[in-house]
Protein backbone atom coordinates (compact mmCIF):
# COMPACT_ATOMS: atom_id res chain seq x y z
CA UNK A 1 0.00 0.00 0.00
CA UNK A 2 1.33 3.44 -0.74
CA UNK A 3 0.38 6.89 0.15
CA UNK A 4 0.28 10.29 -2.39
CA UNK A 5 -0.52 13.47 -1.30
CA UNK A 6 -3.05 15.56 -3.08
CA UNK A 7 -4.45 18.65 -3.62
CA UNK A 8 -8.31 19.32 -5.02
CA UNK A 9 -9.62 22.53 -5.38
CA UNK A 10 -12.99 23.50 -4.16
CA UNK A 11 -13.57 26.55 -7.04
CA UNK A 12 -16.69 28.53 -6.35
CA UNK A 13 -18.75 31.01 -8.28
CA UNK A 14 -21.57 33.37 -6.32
CA UNK A 15 -22.80 33.14 -2.48
CA UNK A 16 -25.13 31.85 -0.09
CA UNK A 17 -27.81 29.53 -2.15
CA UNK A 18 -26.79 30.72 -5.13
CA UNK A 19 -22.96 29.13 -5.10
CA UNK A 20 -21.96 26.87 -7.22
CA UNK A 21 -19.13 24.43 -7.53
CA UNK A 22 -16.68 23.93 -10.59
CA UNK A 23 -16.87 20.10 -11.45
CA UNK A 24 -14.73 18.15 -13.94
CA UNK A 25 -15.41 14.65 -15.53
CA UNK A 26 -12.64 12.58 -15.92
CA UNK A 27 -11.84 10.24 -19.08
CA UNK A 28 -13.66 6.89 -18.72
CA UNK A 29 -10.31 5.49 -20.58
CA UNK A 30 -8.20 6.58 -17.36
CA UNK A 31 -8.06 3.80 -15.12
CA UNK A 32 -8.32 6.22 -11.61
CA UNK A 33 -11.97 7.25 -11.76
CA UNK A 34 -12.27 7.33 -14.94
CA UNK A 35 -15.74 8.64 -16.07
CA UNK A 36 -16.32 10.10 -12.96
CA UNK A 37 -17.43 13.68 -11.69
CA UNK A 38 -14.79 15.53 -9.26
CA UNK A 39 -13.14 18.18 -8.33
CA UNK A 40 -10.03 19.92 -10.64
CA UNK A 41 -6.63 18.51 -8.40
CA UNK A 42 -3.72 16.40 -8.71
CA UNK A 43 -1.10 14.61 -6.38
CA UNK A 44 2.43 16.38 -5.22
CA UNK A 45 5.48 15.24 -7.17
CA UNK A 46 8.76 14.81 -5.13
CA UNK A 47 10.34 17.04 -7.38
CA UNK A 48 7.67 19.59 -6.04
CA UNK A 49 8.07 18.81 -2.59
CA UNK A 50 11.70 19.04 -2.78
CA UNK A 51 11.85 22.33 -4.12
CA UNK A 52 9.17 24.09 -2.11
CA UNK A 53 11.25 22.96 1.16
CA UNK A 54 8.03 21.99 3.42
CA UNK A 55 4.26 20.28 2.74
CA UNK A 56 2.38 23.51 2.81
CA UNK A 57 4.39 25.03 0.24
CA UNK A 58 4.06 22.13 -1.83
CA UNK A 59 0.57 21.86 -1.75
CA UNK A 60 0.07 25.24 -2.51
CA UNK A 61 1.84 24.94 -5.83
CA UNK A 62 0.62 22.07 -6.35
CA UNK A 63 -3.06 23.53 -6.25
CA UNK A 64 -1.82 26.08 -8.32
CA UNK A 65 -0.40 24.22 -11.10
CA UNK A 66 -2.95 21.94 -11.21
CA UNK A 67 -5.93 25.09 -11.43
CA UNK A 68 -3.90 26.06 -14.44
CA UNK A 69 -3.82 22.83 -16.15
CA UNK A 70 -7.19 21.36 -15.59
CA UNK A 71 -8.96 24.65 -16.00
CA UNK A 72 -6.90 27.63 -17.35
CA UNK A 73 -7.49 29.90 -14.82
CA UNK A 74 -4.56 31.84 -12.60
CA UNK A 75 -4.22 32.89 -9.39
CA UNK A 76 -1.08 34.91 -9.87
CA UNK A 77 -0.99 38.60 -11.29
CA UNK A 78 1.41 38.12 -14.50
CA UNK A 79 3.13 40.80 -15.93
CA UNK A 80 1.36 42.10 -18.85
CA UNK A 81 3.67 40.64 -21.40
CA UNK A 82 2.55 37.45 -20.34
CA UNK A 83 -1.17 38.28 -20.12
CA UNK A 84 -1.95 37.46 -23.89
CA UNK A 85 -4.54 34.40 -24.27
CA UNK A 86 -1.99 32.77 -27.00
CA UNK A 87 0.80 33.03 -24.78
CA UNK A 88 -0.93 31.17 -21.82
CA UNK A 89 -2.49 28.99 -24.10
CA UNK A 90 0.90 27.66 -25.40
CA UNK A 91 2.00 27.68 -21.85
CA UNK A 92 -0.53 25.65 -20.64
CA UNK A 93 -0.09 23.36 -24.07
CA UNK A 94 3.09 22.81 -22.88
CA UNK A 95 2.23 22.18 -19.43
CA UNK A 96 0.24 19.25 -20.55
CA UNK A 97 2.52 17.52 -22.53
CA UNK A 98 4.82 17.54 -19.76
CA UNK A 99 2.18 15.91 -17.83
CA UNK A 100 1.47 13.45 -20.16
CA UNK A 101 5.18 12.49 -20.86
CA UNK A 102 5.53 11.82 -17.40
CA UNK A 103 2.40 9.50 -17.10
CA UNK A 104 3.79 7.73 -19.63
CA UNK A 105 7.38 7.26 -18.24
CA UNK A 106 8.87 8.72 -21.12
CA UNK A 107 11.12 11.93 -21.14
CA UNK A 108 9.68 15.11 -20.43
CA UNK A 109 10.78 18.48 -21.28
CA UNK A 110 11.51 21.22 -18.75
CA UNK A 111 7.73 22.17 -17.33
CA UNK A 112 7.38 25.67 -18.23
CA UNK A 113 5.27 26.14 -15.01
CA UNK A 114 8.31 28.32 -13.26
CA UNK A 115 9.16 30.00 -15.41
CA UNK A 116 4.90 31.66 -16.14
CA UNK A 117 4.77 32.50 -12.78
CA UNK A 118 8.57 33.57 -12.01
CA UNK A 119 8.59 37.50 -11.54
CA UNK A 120 4.55 37.12 -11.10
CA UNK A 121 3.03 38.99 -7.75
CA UNK A 122 2.46 35.51 -5.51
CA UNK A 123 -1.26 35.30 -4.65
CA UNK A 124 -2.70 35.45 -1.08
CA UNK A 125 -2.35 31.92 0.35
CA UNK A 126 -4.84 29.57 -0.37
CA UNK A 127 -7.79 28.61 2.82
CA UNK A 128 -7.20 24.76 3.08
CA UNK A 129 -10.87 23.51 4.23
CA UNK A 130 -9.95 19.71 5.11
CA UNK A 131 -7.67 16.52 4.96
CA UNK A 132 -9.01 13.34 3.97
CA UNK A 133 -6.94 10.29 3.28
CA UNK A 134 -8.31 7.31 1.70
CA UNK A 135 -9.60 4.53 4.13
CA UNK A 136 -7.45 1.27 3.59
CA UNK A 137 -9.07 -0.58 1.23
CA UNK A 138 -7.22 0.35 -1.82
CA UNK A 139 -3.50 -0.15 -2.95
CA UNK A 140 -3.31 3.55 -3.65
CA UNK A 141 -4.08 5.86 -0.87
CA UNK A 142 -4.38 9.62 -1.44
CA UNK A 143 -3.83 12.26 1.58
CA UNK A 144 -6.11 15.08 0.46
CA UNK A 145 -6.02 18.60 1.37
CA UNK A 146 -8.93 20.44 -0.20
CA UNK A 147 -8.42 24.13 -0.98
CA UNK A 148 -11.09 26.75 -1.11
CA UNK A 149 -10.79 28.91 -4.41
CA UNK A 150 -13.24 31.68 -4.97
CA UNK A 151 -13.34 32.37 -9.16
CA UNK A 152 -13.40 36.42 -7.91
CA UNK A 153 -9.46 35.12 -6.92
CA UNK A 154 -8.44 34.04 -10.40
CA UNK A 155 -7.00 36.94 -12.07
CA UNK A 156 -6.79 35.69 -15.88
CA UNK A 157 -6.78 32.37 -17.53
CA UNK A 158 -6.97 30.93 -21.22
CA UNK A 159 -10.53 31.47 -21.50
CA UNK A 160 -10.47 34.70 -19.28
CA UNK A 161 -12.38 34.92 -16.42
CA UNK A 162 -13.77 31.54 -16.83
CA UNK A 163 -13.02 28.12 -16.58
CA UNK A 164 -12.07 26.25 -19.18
CA UNK A 165 -11.61 22.29 -19.48
CA UNK A 166 -9.46 21.41 -22.55
CA UNK A 167 -10.24 17.51 -23.67
CA UNK A 168 -7.64 14.74 -22.73
CA UNK A 169 -8.14 13.57 -19.06
CA UNK A 170 -10.49 15.80 -18.58
CA UNK A 171 -14.02 15.52 -20.78
CA UNK A 172 -15.82 18.50 -19.54
CA UNK A 173 -16.54 21.07 -16.85
CA UNK A 174 -19.33 23.30 -15.08
CA UNK A 175 -20.30 24.96 -12.15
CA UNK A 176 -23.06 23.10 -10.30
CA UNK A 177 -25.23 24.05 -7.24
CA UNK A 178 -24.63 21.28 -4.53
CA UNK A 179 -27.66 20.09 -4.34
CA UNK A 180 -28.34 19.75 -8.13
CA UNK A 181 -25.01 17.90 -8.73
CA UNK A 182 -26.22 15.59 -5.42
CA UNK A 183 -29.82 15.13 -7.42
CA UNK A 184 -28.45 14.00 -10.37
CA UNK A 185 -26.44 11.70 -8.85
CA UNK A 186 -29.14 9.99 -7.25
CA UNK A 187 -30.87 9.78 -10.16
CA UNK A 188 -28.11 7.46 -11.80
CA UNK A 189 -27.28 10.53 -14.26
CA UNK A 190 -23.48 11.10 -12.94
CA UNK A 191 -20.95 9.44 -11.20
CA UNK A 192 -19.34 11.52 -8.72
CA UNK A 193 -16.17 10.54 -6.75
CA UNK A 194 -16.80 9.36 -2.76
CA UNK A 195 -14.97 12.54 -0.89
CA UNK A 196 -16.67 14.53 -3.32
CA UNK A 197 -20.24 13.46 -2.11
CA UNK A 198 -19.03 13.75 1.14
CA UNK A 199 -18.43 17.73 0.42
CA UNK A 200 -21.48 18.37 -1.49
CA UNK A 201 -23.62 16.67 0.95
CA UNK A 202 -21.97 19.52 3.88
CA UNK A 203 -22.00 22.25 1.28
CA UNK A 204 -26.09 21.57 0.49
CA UNK A 205 -26.70 21.77 3.91
CA UNK A 206 -25.37 24.94 5.06
CA UNK A 207 -25.93 28.48 2.76
CA UNK A 208 -23.77 30.25 5.37
CA UNK A 209 -19.80 29.10 3.89
CA UNK A 210 -18.37 29.62 7.26
CA UNK A 211 -20.74 26.97 9.05
CA UNK A 212 -19.76 24.46 6.16
CA UNK A 213 -16.32 25.10 6.51
CA UNK A 214 -16.91 24.33 10.23
CA UNK A 215 -18.56 21.36 9.68
CA UNK A 216 -16.53 19.85 7.30
CA UNK A 217 -13.84 20.51 9.26
CA UNK A 218 -15.08 18.69 12.00
CA UNK A 219 -15.93 15.53 9.59
CA UNK A 220 -12.49 15.51 8.53
CA UNK A 221 -11.10 15.54 11.83
CA UNK A 222 -13.53 12.73 12.86
CA UNK A 223 -12.13 10.32 10.11
CA UNK A 224 -8.43 11.47 11.14
CA UNK A 225 -9.46 10.09 14.30
CA UNK A 226 -10.87 6.91 13.03
CA UNK A 227 -14.47 6.93 12.88
CA UNK A 228 -15.63 5.50 9.25
CA UNK A 229 -15.87 7.41 6.47
CA UNK A 230 -19.34 7.63 4.78
CA UNK A 231 -17.77 6.23 1.43
CA UNK A 232 -20.20 6.23 -1.78
CA UNK A 233 -19.44 4.88 -5.28
CA UNK A 234 -22.65 4.58 -6.37
CA UNK A 235 -25.87 6.03 -4.23
CA UNK A 236 -27.49 3.42 -1.64
CA UNK A 237 -24.36 1.59 -0.55
CA UNK A 238 -21.63 2.44 1.65
CA UNK A 239 -18.47 1.16 1.77
CA UNK A 240 -17.15 0.68 5.34
CA UNK A 241 -13.68 -1.08 5.66
CA UNK A 242 -13.18 -3.57 8.54
CA UNK A 243 -9.68 -4.90 10.39
CA UNK A 244 -10.26 -8.39 9.47
CA UNK A 245 -7.89 -11.57 10.03
CA UNK A 246 -7.89 -11.81 6.30
CA UNK A 247 -5.28 -13.21 3.36
CA UNK A 248 -2.63 -10.98 2.05
CA UNK A 249 -2.11 -8.38 0.37
CA UNK A 250 -5.63 -7.04 1.83
CA UNK A 251 -5.79 -6.54 4.94
CA UNK A 252 -9.37 -5.20 5.65
CA UNK A 253 -12.24 -6.56 4.35
CA UNK A 254 -15.21 -4.08 3.08
CA UNK A 255 -18.65 -4.18 5.08
CA UNK A 256 -21.53 -2.44 3.51
CA UNK A 257 -24.56 -1.33 4.30
CA UNK A 258 -27.30 -1.08 1.56
CA UNK A 259 -29.97 0.90 1.67
CA UNK A 260 -31.53 4.33 2.49
CA UNK A 261 -34.99 4.07 4.69
CA UNK A 262 -34.41 0.52 5.17
CA UNK A 263 -30.57 -0.55 5.89
CA UNK A 264 -29.14 -3.94 5.42
CA UNK A 265 -25.56 -4.57 6.65
CA UNK A 266 -23.53 -6.86 4.65
CA UNK A 267 -20.76 -9.00 6.23
CA UNK A 268 -20.01 -7.06 9.16
CA UNK A 269 -16.64 -9.14 9.24
CA UNK A 270 -14.33 -8.15 11.90
CA UNK A 271 -13.89 -9.87 15.30
CA UNK A 272 -12.25 -7.10 16.70
CA UNK A 273 -14.32 -4.87 19.62
CA UNK A 274 -12.30 -1.86 18.38
CA UNK A 275 -13.75 -2.57 14.99
CA UNK A 276 -17.21 -3.17 16.07
CA UNK A 277 -17.68 0.12 17.43
CA UNK A 278 -16.31 1.86 14.51
CA UNK A 279 -19.40 0.23 13.14
CA UNK A 280 -21.97 0.95 15.53
CA UNK A 281 -21.07 4.18 15.52
CA UNK A 282 -21.49 4.77 11.59
CA UNK A 283 -25.15 3.19 11.62
CA UNK A 284 -25.64 5.52 13.97
CA UNK A 285 -25.22 8.26 11.85
CA UNK A 286 -26.80 6.72 9.18
CA UNK A 287 -29.94 6.12 10.54
CA UNK A 288 -30.06 9.64 12.71
CA UNK A 289 -32.22 11.02 10.03
CA UNK A 290 -34.95 8.21 10.51
CA UNK A 291 -33.47 5.45 8.31
CA UNK A 292 -34.13 1.62 9.96
CA UNK A 293 -31.60 -1.17 10.48
CA UNK A 294 -33.25 -4.24 8.83
CA UNK A 295 -31.05 -6.92 9.67
CA UNK A 296 -27.61 -8.24 8.32
CA UNK A 297 -26.88 -10.30 5.18
CA UNK A 298 -23.82 -12.71 4.52
CA UNK A 299 -22.45 -13.85 1.59
CA UNK A 300 -20.33 -16.84 2.67
CA UNK A 301 -19.03 -18.13 6.02
CA UNK A 302 -15.24 -17.34 5.85
CA UNK A 303 -14.29 -15.48 9.06
CA UNK A 304 -13.12 -12.42 7.71
CA UNK A 305 -16.77 -11.72 6.27
CA UNK A 306 -19.07 -12.68 9.76
CA UNK A 307 -16.30 -12.24 12.75
CA UNK A 308 -18.60 -9.64 13.65
CA UNK A 309 -22.25 -11.03 12.89
CA UNK A 310 -22.62 -12.26 16.33
CA UNK A 311 -22.04 -9.32 18.13
CA UNK A 312 -23.81 -6.60 15.59
CA UNK A 313 -27.20 -8.84 15.79
CA UNK A 314 -26.91 -9.01 19.62
CA UNK A 315 -26.51 -4.86 20.19
CA UNK A 316 -29.26 -4.19 17.65
CA UNK A 317 -31.49 -7.24 17.72
CA UNK A 318 -30.73 -7.73 14.10
CA UNK A 319 -31.53 -10.70 12.21
CA UNK A 320 -29.43 -12.99 9.75
CA UNK A 321 -30.29 -13.69 6.49
CA UNK A 322 -27.96 -15.75 3.91
CA UNK A 323 -27.72 -19.22 2.12
CA UNK A 324 -28.40 -21.92 4.21
CA UNK A 325 -25.13 -23.85 3.83
CA UNK A 326 -23.57 -20.51 5.56
CA UNK A 327 -26.48 -20.00 7.97
CA UNK A 328 -25.91 -23.87 9.44
CA UNK A 329 -22.13 -22.45 9.85
CA UNK A 330 -21.84 -19.10 11.64
CA UNK A 331 -20.85 -19.35 15.06
CA UNK A 332 -23.96 -19.80 17.64
CA UNK A 333 -25.72 -16.72 19.60
CA UNK A 334 -27.05 -14.55 16.30
CA UNK A 335 -30.70 -13.94 15.93
CA UNK A 336 -31.78 -16.44 12.59
CA UNK A 337 -33.88 -14.71 9.83
CA UNK A 338 -34.80 -16.12 6.57
CA UNK A 339 -32.90 -18.31 4.98
CA UNK A 340 -31.44 -16.99 0.70
CA UNK A 341 -31.42 -18.81 -2.10
CA UNK A 342 -30.40 -17.77 -5.68
CA UNK A 343 -33.18 -15.50 -7.08
CA UNK A 344 -34.74 -14.54 -3.62
CA UNK A 345 -35.33 -10.54 -3.28
CA UNK A 346 -34.85 -8.55 -0.13
CA UNK A 347 -37.18 -5.16 -0.15
CA UNK A 348 -34.76 -1.85 0.57
CA UNK A 349 -38.03 0.91 0.29
CA UNK A 350 -37.54 3.68 -1.73
CA UNK A 351 -34.36 4.23 -3.37
CA UNK A 352 -32.47 7.46 -2.75
CA UNK A 353 -34.26 8.79 -5.91
CA UNK A 354 -37.73 8.29 -4.23
CA UNK A 355 -38.52 5.46 -6.72
CA UNK A 356 -40.20 2.62 -4.94
CA UNK A 357 -40.14 -1.28 -5.12
CA UNK A 358 -36.35 -0.83 -4.25
CA UNK A 359 -34.48 -4.05 -3.99
CA UNK A 360 -31.58 -6.84 -3.67
CA UNK A 361 -31.53 -9.91 -5.42
CA UNK A 362 -29.60 -13.26 -4.26
CA UNK A 363 -27.43 -14.74 -6.95
CA UNK A 364 -26.20 -17.73 -5.83
CA UNK A 365 -22.75 -18.16 -6.64
CA UNK A 366 -20.28 -21.29 -5.17
CA UNK A 367 -17.50 -22.31 -6.33
CA UNK A 368 -15.06 -20.20 -3.84
CA UNK A 369 -17.55 -21.38 -0.99
CA UNK A 370 -20.32 -23.57 -1.69
CA UNK A 371 -22.94 -20.99 -0.06
CA UNK A 372 -21.60 -18.00 -1.46
CA UNK A 373 -23.77 -15.49 -2.49
CA UNK A 374 -24.00 -11.97 -4.64
CA UNK A 375 -26.29 -9.24 -4.49
CA UNK A 376 -27.34 -7.27 -7.11
CA UNK A 377 -29.31 -3.89 -5.95
CA UNK A 378 -32.37 -3.17 -8.58
CA UNK A 379 -32.38 0.33 -9.03
CA UNK A 380 -28.51 1.66 -9.96
CA UNK A 381 -27.66 -1.91 -10.90
CA UNK A 382 -24.77 -2.36 -8.21
CA UNK A 383 -23.48 -5.40 -7.24
CA UNK A 384 -21.84 -6.87 -4.26
CA UNK A 385 -19.47 -10.17 -5.03
CA UNK A 386 -18.32 -10.91 -1.91
CA UNK A 387 -14.81 -13.18 -2.45
CA UNK A 388 -16.10 -14.03 -6.21
CA UNK A 389 -14.11 -11.25 -7.78
CA UNK A 390 -11.01 -8.89 -5.97
CA UNK A 391 -9.88 -5.29 -7.31
CA UNK A 392 -6.53 -5.59 -5.62
CA UNK A 393 -5.92 -9.44 -6.56
CA UNK A 394 -6.98 -12.43 -7.51
CA UNK A 395 -9.25 -15.00 -6.05
CA UNK A 396 -8.24 -18.41 -4.50
CA UNK A 397 -10.19 -21.77 -5.14
CA UNK A 398 -9.09 -23.63 -1.81
CA UNK A 399 -10.03 -27.22 -2.70
CA UNK A 400 -11.96 -28.98 -1.00
CA UNK A 401 -14.58 -26.20 -0.37
CA UNK A 402 -13.29 -24.43 -3.30
CA UNK A 403 -13.93 -25.68 -6.85
CA UNK A 404 -13.02 -24.51 -10.23
CA UNK A 405 -15.42 -25.54 -12.16
CA UNK A 406 -18.39 -24.39 -10.66
CA UNK A 407 -16.44 -21.46 -9.41
CA UNK A 408 -15.83 -20.47 -13.41
CA UNK A 409 -19.69 -21.53 -13.89
CA UNK A 410 -20.46 -18.68 -11.12
CA UNK A 411 -18.34 -16.44 -12.96
CA UNK A 412 -19.98 -17.00 -16.31
CA UNK A 413 -23.90 -16.55 -14.23
CA UNK A 414 -22.47 -13.13 -13.18
CA UNK A 415 -21.94 -12.22 -16.59
CA UNK A 416 -25.47 -12.61 -17.00
CA UNK A 417 -26.28 -9.96 -14.82
CA UNK A 418 -26.50 -6.52 -16.02
CA UNK A 419 -24.07 -4.54 -13.55
CA UNK A 420 -22.95 -0.99 -13.45
CA UNK A 421 -20.66 -0.53 -10.49
CA UNK A 422 -18.85 -3.66 -8.75
CA UNK A 423 -18.41 -3.73 -4.88
CA UNK A 424 -15.65 -6.43 -3.70
CA UNK A 425 -15.07 -7.62 -0.31
CA UNK A 426 -11.62 -6.68 -0.87
CA UNK A 427 -10.80 -3.13 -2.74
CA UNK A 428 -12.44 -0.30 -3.81
CA UNK A 429 -15.50 -0.58 -5.98
CA UNK A 430 -14.71 -0.40 -9.71
CA UNK A 431 -17.25 1.24 -12.30
CA UNK A 432 -18.47 -1.16 -15.56
CA UNK A 433 -18.18 -4.51 -13.39
CA UNK A 434 -18.95 -6.91 -16.35
CA UNK A 435 -15.72 -5.70 -17.87
CA UNK A 436 -13.73 -6.75 -14.51
CA UNK A 437 -15.68 -10.20 -14.63
CA UNK A 438 -14.63 -10.36 -17.92
CA UNK A 439 -11.21 -10.11 -17.28
CA UNK A 440 -11.35 -12.66 -14.26
CA UNK A 441 -12.53 -15.23 -16.94
CA UNK A 442 -10.23 -14.61 -19.32
CA UNK A 443 -7.21 -14.93 -16.64
CA UNK A 444 -8.72 -18.24 -14.94
CA UNK A 445 -8.68 -19.67 -19.06
CA UNK A 446 -5.05 -18.32 -19.82
CA UNK A 447 -4.04 -19.44 -16.05
CA UNK A 448 -5.42 -22.87 -17.18
CA UNK A 449 -3.75 -22.76 -20.47
CA UNK A 450 -0.46 -22.55 -18.77
CA UNK A 451 -1.19 -25.10 -17.01
CA UNK A 452 -2.09 -27.46 -19.86
CA UNK A 453 1.11 -27.02 -21.87
CA UNK A 454 3.50 -27.61 -18.01
CA UNK A 455 1.53 -30.50 -18.39
CA UNK A 456 2.54 -31.54 -21.48
CA UNK A 457 5.78 -30.85 -21.38
CA UNK A 458 6.46 -33.62 -18.50
CA UNK A 459 4.04 -32.76 -15.59
CA UNK A 460 5.40 -33.10 -12.05
CA UNK A 461 4.62 -32.30 -8.70
CA UNK A 462 2.91 -29.21 -7.59
CA UNK A 463 5.76 -27.36 -6.27
CA UNK A 464 7.86 -28.37 -9.41
CA UNK A 465 4.40 -26.96 -11.53
CA UNK A 466 4.27 -23.89 -9.39
CA UNK A 467 6.79 -21.42 -10.53
CA UNK A 468 5.70 -22.73 -14.06
CA UNK A 469 2.20 -21.99 -13.72
CA UNK A 470 2.09 -18.86 -11.08
CA UNK A 471 5.38 -17.48 -12.62
CA UNK A 472 3.85 -14.01 -11.80
CA UNK A 473 2.87 -14.79 -8.07
CA UNK A 474 4.38 -13.39 -5.14
CA UNK A 475 6.72 -15.74 -3.23
CA UNK A 476 4.85 -14.71 0.08
CA UNK A 477 1.65 -15.95 -1.21
CA UNK A 478 3.03 -19.47 -2.94
CA UNK A 479 1.21 -21.00 0.12
CA UNK A 480 -2.02 -20.31 -0.93
CA UNK A 481 -1.19 -20.26 -5.45
CA UNK A 482 -0.26 -24.08 -4.18
CA UNK A 483 -4.49 -24.17 -3.03
CA UNK A 484 -5.62 -22.78 -6.48
CA UNK A 485 -3.19 -24.90 -8.56
CA UNK A 486 -4.63 -28.01 -6.87
CA UNK A 487 -7.42 -26.77 -7.73
CA UNK A 488 -6.45 -26.23 -11.29
CA UNK A 489 -5.33 -29.84 -11.60
CA UNK A 490 -8.74 -31.30 -9.81
CA UNK A 491 -10.48 -29.73 -12.59
CA UNK A 492 -8.78 -30.87 -15.59
CA UNK A 493 -8.59 -34.49 -13.62
CA UNK A 494 -12.80 -34.53 -13.80
CA UNK A 495 -12.41 -33.38 -16.93
CA UNK A 496 -10.06 -36.37 -18.24
CA UNK A 497 -7.28 -34.44 -19.08
CA UNK A 498 -5.04 -34.93 -16.20
CA UNK A 499 -3.53 -37.73 -14.04
CA UNK A 500 -1.96 -37.71 -10.48
CA UNK A 501 0.22 -40.64 -9.23
CA UNK A 502 2.36 -40.22 -6.14
CA UNK A 503 2.33 -37.30 -6.03
CA UNK A 504 2.76 -36.19 -9.64
CA UNK A 505 0.83 -34.74 -12.16
CA UNK A 506 0.65 -35.36 -15.92
CA UNK A 507 -1.29 -35.23 -18.62
CA UNK A 508 -3.67 -38.01 -19.83
CA UNK A 509 -3.86 -39.02 -23.44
Amino acid sequence: MSRRTAAALLLTRGEGPDRAVYLVERSPELRFFGGYWALPGGTVDAAELVAAGDERTALENCAARELFEETGLLRHRLPAARTGGDFLRTQREALLATERAEANAAPPAPSPWPSLIGGAEPPPPLRALCRIETPPFAPVRYDTVFFHVPLEQCTIGTGGHRPEVWPGELRQGRFWLPQQALASWRNGDVMLVPPLVILLEHLSRHADFEAFASDIARTADAYAHGQLHVVRFSPGVVLAPLCTPTLPPASTTNCYIVGHERLWVVDPGSPDPTEQQRLLTLLGELTRNGATLEGILVTHHHQDHVGGVVALSQARNLPVRGHPLTLARLAPGFRAGAALDDGMRVPLGRSPDGQANWELLAVHTPGHDRGHLCFRESRYGAMLVGDMLSTISTIIIDPPEGHLATYLQSLEKLATHPMTTLYPAHGPAMRDGQRLVRQYIRHRRQRETSLQQALAQGGGTIDELLPKVYWDADERLHKYARRSLLAGLQKLQEEGAAVEADGRWAAKG
